[in-house]
């Protein structure tokens, strides 16, 4: 995987949902990391250090992948950035085929409207008198 600066990083992923306005996805996640080994953490909070967490952003298209470590600081304009990309590369998505709401709705109401089949019961008469 190859980490990349933050604006760098966005061109590619631009590259990657190019390549695959066809065929193909694109796989984005993000995630909380200080960046450094559990013992290098524990370290620094027994000496009274306060952690730095980064957003680590990985992407790839399943032949391809990048990843990049964006800072709190750095984080609203690469958000910003990010979503921009992502607007842009949006017209690629298949819409999601919808029933009309009327049939719908008729579709639900048949089955509970629908009469009940009542089981047969066998009668049996009696043949002879009360006492």
């Amino acid at each position: 995987m190859v980490v990349l600066q933050p604006d760098r990083f966005l061109s590619e992923l631009t590259s990657m949902y190019e390549r695959s306005t066809e065929k193909g996805s694109v796989w984005v996640t993000m995630k909380r990391s200080p960046l450094k080994g559990k013992a290098q953490l524990q370290k620094m909070e027994k000496k009274g250090h306060e952690v730095e967490y980064r957003c680590l952003v990985r992407a790839s298209d399943g032949k391809k992948s990048i990843s990049t470590s964006v800072s709190l600081k750095e984080y609203l304009k690469f958000q910003a950035s990010y979503a921009t990309v992502l607007k842009a590369h949006m017209h690629a998505l298949k819409k999601r085929e919808r029933k009309d709401r009327k049939k719908a709705a008729e579709a639900e109401k048949v089955p509970e409207n629908a009469p009940k089949k009542q089981k047969k019961s066998s009668s049996k008469k009696s043949s002879g008198s009360k006492s």
